[in-house]
């Protein structure tokens, strides 16, 4: 009898786990979690920020975002700025790309093959587009 208890036990502990995992693995695959909020699925339509949970950014956003020449200011005479994504040193003259929301810079290049994969900011994880429009911003901040 106490065999019978032990395997009854032995598998309700077992379903319970693949029970769990079941649950886990099916979250990861329905939605992601974006800026903080739950973003429900991953391949669904429409543009960014625009409710349709598309994780893509398009060329004519990628367009929007401010581009710059990198140059190298009197005051900045500390260690050179470098691209997180493929970690190079900018180089006066670089073509680089500011994300509106967290001012964060990169190699525009670098920075659009990543927004094309996913829409946020590689270092702070924020959104590369204005969340209430799903436009990208590109105004100035008055400070």
């Amino acid at each position: 009898m106490e065999i019978l208890i032990s395997l009854a036990l032995l598998f309700v502990g077992i379903a319970a786990l693949v029970v769990i995992h079941v649950c886990i693995v099916g979250r990861a695959f329905r939605g992601s979690y974006d800026n903080g909020r739950f973003v429900q699925g991953i391949r669904g339509g429409g543009g960014v920020g625009g409710g349709g949970g598309n994780k893509t950014m398009s060329n004519e956003d990628l367009k929007k975002l401010p581009c710059f020449e990198y140059r190298v200011s009197e005051a900045e005479t500390s260690s050179p700025v470098d691209c997180v994504i493929c970690l190079e040193i900018f180089v006066v003259g670089d073509k680089c790309r500011s994300l509106p929301n967290c001012r964060h810079s990169f190699h525009a290049h670098c920075i659009d093959s990543w927004l094309l994969k996913t829409p946020i900011c590689p270092i702070c994880r924020t959104s590369a587009c204005n969340l209430k429009t799903g436009e990208a911003d590109v105004g100035i901040e008055m400070t």
